[in-house]
């Protein structure tokens, strides 16, 4: 075989450019990885959710698009929580009033995940948390 040495050197390049994420992880790359740090409500009346923290966590957005759906197209206000209690679907009056702080709250994970919501082009920028008394 007359380019035997060529193959070898492409192989030895091909090889070290496909496992290059791996070496890079192994380098310290993971320092970019870490997730957000979030400031959540201390204040005793506040520490109600309309979930478990897991739940909201994981789904929270399937939550919202439920409730925007309820709301709009069925006329429904009224979430029961699983622990039977009762609030009103809104992002606005029902939301925010916790996490009213969206740079310190919503910004962060949604940064992080590369997720830019559609929240506000439907509501106002009044009403976005920087925007609220």
């Amino acid at each position: 075989m007359y380019d035997s040495g060529k193959i070898i050197i492409g192989l030895i390049i091909f090889a070290g450019i496909f496992t290059s994420p791996f070496w890079y992880d192994l380098s310290g790359g993971k320092e970019a990885l870490k997730a957000p740090v979030l400031v959540l409500p201390t204040k005793a009346d506040q520490q109600v959710c309309v979930n478990t923290l897991e739940y909201m966590r994981a789904d929270h957005m399937v939550l919202l698009n439920d409730w925007r759906y309820e709301v709009v197209r069925l006329g429904d206000r009224t979430y029961q929580s699983p622990d039977h209690k009762e609030f009103n679907m809104s992002l606005t009056g029902t939301c925010l009033n916790c996490h009213a702080n969206s740079a310190q709250f919503c910004d962060q994970c949604h940064s992080y995940i590369g997720e830019t919501p559609y929240c506000w082009e439907c509501h106002t920028e009044i009403n976005k948390p920087e925007n609220m008394q």
